[in-house]
């Protein structure tokens, strides 16, 4: 049982020769012997507890994706009946009922094993600020466990759970999965509810997921991943399979100007192997000034957002300030001398600074970052508990404030052996995309998980095609994932089967008319248009007409050739129909032109 790495294909197989829950169970509580480090947990739960849990499990149930999937939760998301204290005592209240996602990953079979340390009130990149006794870096103790979401990042690098939540609102759920040599996945803001989460800045929290792969962290998301209606901020985010990659990538990355490294040549060189890898598999690499991004970022810990932290633990502060930890007093301090007026100038300043991202971000499929740029280690937090924190969120605290998605990604080891990881990053609802990449990415770079020394598995196989009975339908506009008439296809029993882009001899529009909008894709001649994103989807044979009577002229079903050759029921428009229409052939994708704002190139005689 030793010998049995703790991933989800791992387990669930175990299960299907006979392992029954309660031995999982008794393995994680042993390797928790071994590893013996207190500072992981705040509050382990009694083994006997867990062990009942197990058994009232039944009979494997594999229609459960996370059936007797052991995990650990961050303490401040709730557990019922479980103390929450957010890293500090003097805050501990007991909860009455499961954090939303909690709940939905135990209905779907998963094992709650525990709560675990962090940065207090997730105020923290390093994993050090805690008056509990700090979690050790799976990797290497010298180093810093990473924070804010330190225990559950170190959990799972020892191979103790399979999967844990940790929350990320300035990096808390990439950074310490970089330093742990494991996958850190941060969803698209209100993709995963943060009903039972105490927040840290609560327009720009969500809770994160870290696993030891990219499939297992994305197969936790697509069960934790639901609309709450009793969170003001969930998003109805859809977390289709993961599509085989889709064709030519275009990824930015810092251009040499702005990257930083702070003068660590061995991290610079394992990014630049990683873009190299990038460049490999066929995608444009396109250089990046990334001042703007910066200035998003230092808004983060010097503008209104930390009179939100504020508002967490105003009492707190004011009543039993030698509760609170003195770096997170130094930091939330600084919300004192801000006023509304103040706050308001931050909201118009961070308007400002987005749109000066938006053209760029509107020409790429995602960004490519280092992780972090430099390591540090315990020696140098106790040294200067605030400078290399604030140099750990270089590339991570931009990111909620843009609202986009992230995946960190191991890769191979830096040529001193510490772990290789670069983030990947792109708009609010392409988790997915993120997730393809990183897929393929981490199988380019060979490692192994964690700190366990268990070797990356093989990857799980392409999405089969449609099924007997299904029709292939590819859609290129609202009906895609996450998009407002996705739903058309999906409450048809339409499933997903991949990202895929058309041939070079299609042209985009978006047609007069409206609201809403509406794209038609025209053929022409080869290499007379661009490669169109498309999404093809699986639909039951006997709902096609249903769906087919609701499609407007001058829209219509027909012939789709994909970029690969393959031909595709899919939709088409009557080249008389992009009267008054405008060309948007340029940006590639309706995505890309829904978000706006874009120049539509206008149409000069109907095609």
């Amino acid at each position: 049982m030793f010998e049995l790495p703790f991933t989800l294909p791992s387990i669930h197989a175990a299960y299907q020769q006979g392992t029954c829950p309660e031995a999982i169970v008794e393995e994680v509580f042993r390797r928790i012997d071994v590893v013996a480090d207190p500072g992981i947990f705040i509050h382990l739960f009694d083994k006997t507890e867990v062990l009942e849990a197990a058994k009232a499990l039944g009979a494997y149930d594999p229609d459960k994706p996370l059936w007797g999937i052991p995990f650990v939760i961050k303490d401040n998301i709730d557990a019922a009946g479980k103390p929450t204290t957010a890293g500090c005592p003097a805050y501990e209240y007991h909860a009455d009922e499961d954090a939303f996602v909690v709940k939905r990953l135990r209905d779907a079979g998963a094992l709650l094993i525990g709560k675990t340390n962090l940065d207090q009130f997730a105020t923290g990149l390093v994993g050090v600020r805690s008056p509990f006794q700090p979690p050790k870096n799976s990797v290497d103790p010298k180093m810093v466990p990473g924070g804010s979401s330190s225990g559950s990042a170190v959990a799972v690098g020892h191979g103790i759970v399979s999967f844990s939540l940790g929350t990320d609102t300035a990096g808390s759920g990439r950074v310490p999965g970089a330093l742990n040599n494991i996958v850190g996945l941060k969803p698209t803001l209100g993709a995963l509810s943060a009903t039972g989460v105490v927040p840290a800045c609560r327009t720009l929290d969500t809770i994160s997921i870290f696993a030891l792969t990219v499939d297992d962290a994305y197969s936790a998301y697509q069960v934790a991943a639901a609309f709450d209606a009793g969170d003001a901020y969930s998003r109805d985010i859809a977390a289709p399979e993961l599509p085989p990659l889709p064709g030519k990538l275009k990824i930015g990355i810092p251009d040499t100007g702005s990257i930083e490294f702070f003068g660590d040549e061995l991290q610079a060189r394992s990014f630049y192997d990683t873009v190299d890898l990038l460049k490999q598999q066929g995608a444009e690499i396109v250089e990046v000034d990334f001042t703007p991004f910066y200035d998003v970022a230092h808004m983060l810990y010097e503008g209104a957002w930390v009179a939100e932290r504020h508002t967490v633990i105003e009492e707190l502060m004011r009543d039993q300030p030698e509760a609170v930890h003195p770096t997170t007093v130094k930091v939330v301090s600084a919300a004192l001398k801000l006023s509304a007026t103040d706050a308001f100038r931050g909201f118009y300043r961070l308007k400002e600074l987005a749109r000066k991202t938006e053209p760029v971000l509107a020409s790429l499929d995602m960004l490519c970052v280092p992780t972090m740029p430099t390591f540090y280690s315990v020696a140098d937090l106790e040294a200067d508990p605030i400078g290399p924190n604030s140099r750990n969120g270089t590339y991570t605290n931009f990111v909620n404030l843009l609202d986009m998605c992230g995946l960190a990604v191991p890769v191979a080891p830096r040529s001193d052996g510490r772990p290789g990881s670069v983030t990947l990053l792109a708009a609010a609802g392409k988790d997915w995309a993120v997730a393809a990449l990183g897929r393929k990415l981490e199988q380019l770079g060979s490692h192994t998980l964690g700190a366990t020394g268990w070797s990356l598995p093989e990857p799980v196989t392409s999405l089969p095609g449609a099924a007997p009975g299904e029709l292939a339908i590819a859609v290129c506009g609202a009906h895609m994932s996450g998009m407002a008439l996705n739903h058309e296809l999906t409450s048809r029993g339409a499933r997903f089967l991949e990202a895929a882009r058309s041939s070079d001899a299609y042209s985009l529009y978006a047609l007069a008319g409206g609201p809403p909008k509406r794209p038609g894709l025209v053929r022409g001649a080869e290499g007379s248009g661009a490669e169109i994103e498309v999404e093809v989807w699986a639909m039951p044979a006997e709902n096609v007409g249903s769906f087919l009577a609701g499609i407007p002229a001058p829209l219509g079903l027909g012939k789709v050739t994909l970029s690969d050759g393959r031909a595709v029921t899919g939709f088409i428009c009557e080249g008389s129909g992009t009267a008054g229409a405008d060309n948007i052939t340029h940006l590639g994708s309706w995505r890309t032109f829904i978000a706006g704002p874009n120049t539509a190139a206008p149409v000069v005689a109907a095609e």
